[in-house]
């Protein structure tokens, strides 16, 4: 691998650039309307959770989902696109980026978008009454790490696709299963033994846990740190297989 995977990115940052506006909306639509729908609404009906306000608890987890949701949906439609439709990675690998510059870069495009979308959740809640702690501050990194997680995940499923339609099984099989039950909307702990430890597999489970901690300023603790660890190791490996799996597609 060599530093072109920098020019990727930039040339992706560039694209996005001219159409900043309608992709804030896109991604940062659906998390405000479940703050509103859920957290006012829902919430005045819901008693504490944990100690907090269901507004509260629910909070750091919709930051965590919508750099999950963000990162995945660019490395997935996005590359996709940029794969098949624009044939830009025909013109990319023209140059001397290499494959796996190309994959990196994509991947840290997705995560940047990821981090990007989740910030400006995490700046926007004390609009709606939702005060943090200023180790959040600190969470800055590890939203970036998962970042580098669901978009590696993305460019692995574009690189095995054939059309469009097979993203419908990554979003609908996956993505909505992880916001749906890893501790977003509810504790974990609060379902079968079997699905609670099924679902805190994955690594939106352990996102969501970093969040809360660091938001709430108890981020030095053995848990946060297993929470990372597994962060990192998710990244890593699935950067490893999304390199694999996207050379695969091209070279042969």
């Amino acid at each position: 691998m060599t530093m072109y995977f920098i020019k990727v990115w930039l040339r992706n940052a560039r694209v996005w650039q001219k159409h900043i506006k309608a992709s804030l909306i896109g991604n940062l639509g659906e998390p405000f309307l479940f703050l509103a729908a859920m957290g006012y609404g829902l919430g005045r009906s819901v008693a504490d959770v944990e100690g907090m306000s269901y507004l509260e608890f629910i909070a750091p987890g919709l930051v965590v989902s919508t750099v999950m949701h963000s990162a995945a949906f660019e490395t997935a439609y996005g590359s996709y696109t940029r794969l098949t439709t624009q044939q830009t990675f025909l013109g990319i690998l023209m140059t001397p980026v290499s494959v796996m510059d190309l994959a990196i870069g994509e991947i840290l495009w997705g995560a940047t978008k990821g981090l990007m979308a989740g910030l400006v959740v995490l700046a926007c809640l004390p609009f709606f009454g939702v005060s943090f702690s200023w180790t959040e501050l600190a969470l800055v990194p590890a939203l970036f790490v998962e970042g580098l997680c669901f978009a590696a995940m993305g460019v692995s499923v574009t690189a095995v696709a054939r059309s469009y339609e097979f993203f419908h099984y990554f979003l609908t099989l996956f993505i909505t299963p992880l916001f749906l039950f890893s501790g977003i909307l509810f504790p974990i702990k609060d379902m079968h033994p079997w699905l609670a430890s099924f679902f805190g597999f994955f690594p939106l489970s352990h996102a969501a846990e970093v969040s809360r901690a660091f938001c709430y300023g108890n981020p030095m603790n053995e848990a946060v740190f297993w929470h990372i660890a597994v962060l990192l190791f998710y990244s890593i490996g699935m950067t490893v297989v999304a390199v694999h799996l996207l050379k695969k597609r091209i070279i042969t």
